[in-house]
């Protein structure tokens, strides 16, 4: 016997996941795990038993429901599914799938949509962080074709609008985690940051790379991978993140001179394989390091840190990502403060319907056909 459970299978960003709602898992961590095993087909490095797409970043899972919070109007906990190991991990938000939360959200009937707009306001329960989604909403309906166009998806669709409000230290307990504009781990000089998604900066020069490098280049450099695995293990600790031996933050960003008019450019370590992009938050992160004092980023990208609004665009394998930062007390390191983050992504549609889960995994609660 099976299980039939509801999902949508959407494109958020430059990410692929299912959405859920909350109330259709298991609301015990481990059960509802070992379902999206199932689902997903983990491991196996193919996923070929299941939905997933044998990349971390066309593995993962959104569980939305109504927010427990008064200045929210949903949950949104993000789960990344491993590929091939028994692994769901929700140590880090993903901005990407986020795009898919407000639309998710409308579809679903958790939030009334608006005339021409509607602004969703998301509890994101990893971190706790909130952000607003302006989701076009023309006659009432979730509109998911437009002109706006995002590097690392082909085509164009509706905008997606992110508004991040309070993501400072989310996963770290503070923006710069050591307290340090630069750090020095294995001789190497690193920029450990969290606005959003912990990630560590560091200079692709000293590693002997230029920063142009493709993503299967990166990951065919076993010295290289060894070395930044050494590095992000050992600021585990100092970063308040414990040991990250089995977690999937911090990211791993290599920064080099932006080729393409951009404020810098990066290659991502998303910790084990490389993006074919950049996250959403782990733009943000990298963006705010452009504009902190001596940064290992602000170093790179040449920029002078000013107060007010900033818009840049941050380079990457397939294109850049634009990243408007509105900051403050950018005199000092320990004065400067982000008062505000804001970027743009789209999402689609691609499928609603049932999932399929073998009754050997199913929880009690859940009905088999």
């Amino acid at each position: 016997m099976q299980a039939a459970i509801p999902c949508s299978v959407m494109r958020g960003g430059t990410s692929k996941g299912l959405y859920f709602r909350a109330s259709d898992l298991p609301a015990e961590p481990s059960a509802r795990d070992r379902l999206l095993l199932a689902v997903m087909g983990s491991p196996d490095a193919r996923q070929i038993d299941g939905m997933g797409g044998a990349h971390p970043l066309t593995s993962k899972v959104a569980v939305v429901g109504p927010s427990q919070r008064d200045d929210a109007d949903v949950d949104y906990l993000f789960l990344q599914v491993v590929v091939e190991r028994a692994e769901v991990s929700d140590g880090q938000n993903c901005g990407n799938i986020l795009a898919g939360v407000g639309p998710f959200a409308i579809e679903q009937g958790m939030v009334p949509a608006g005339d021409e707009f509607t602004d969703v306001r998301i509890h994101m329960v990893n971190t706790g962080a909130l952000a607003i989604a302006r989701v076009e909403t023309p006659g009432g309906g979730v509109r998911y074709e437009g002109d706006a166009r995002i590097d690392g998806v082909p085509g164009s669709a509706a905008p997606v609008l992110l508004d991040f409000l309070d993501i400072a230290g989310s996963s770290c307990g503070a923006m710069l985690p050591t307290g340090n504009a630069v750090d020095s781990v294995e001789g190497v000089a690193v920029t450990c940051i969290d606005n959003g998604m912990p990630v560590v900066l560091m200079r692709a020069a000293d590693f002997g790379i230029s920063g142009a490098e493709s993503p299967a280049e990166l990951e065919a450099n076993s010295d290289l991978k060894r070395r930044l695995e050494t590095i992000r293990l050992a600021l585990g600790e100092p970063m308040q993140l414990g040991d990250v031996s089995d977690k999937t933050v911090p990211k791993m960003c290599l920064v080099s001179p932006a080729r393409n008019g951009g404020a810098v450019s990066t290659r991502t370590f998303i910790p084990h394989r490389v993006h074919e992009a950049i996250g959403v938050l782990g733009s943000v992160s990298v963006a705010t390091g452009c504009l902190l004092p001596g940064s290992v980023a602000q170093q790179v990208s040449g920029l002078t840190p000013q107060d007010g609004a900033t818009r840049m665009d941050i380079e990457h394998p397939t294109g850049f990502f634009t990243v408007e930062m509105d900051v403050a007390g950018s005199g000092t390191v320990s004065g400067f403060q982000v008062r505000r983050a804001a970027l743009l992504r789209t999402a689609r549609l691609l499928m609603r319907g049932e999932v399929m889960v073998p009754g050997a995994v199913v929880d009690a609660g859940i009905k088999t056909v």
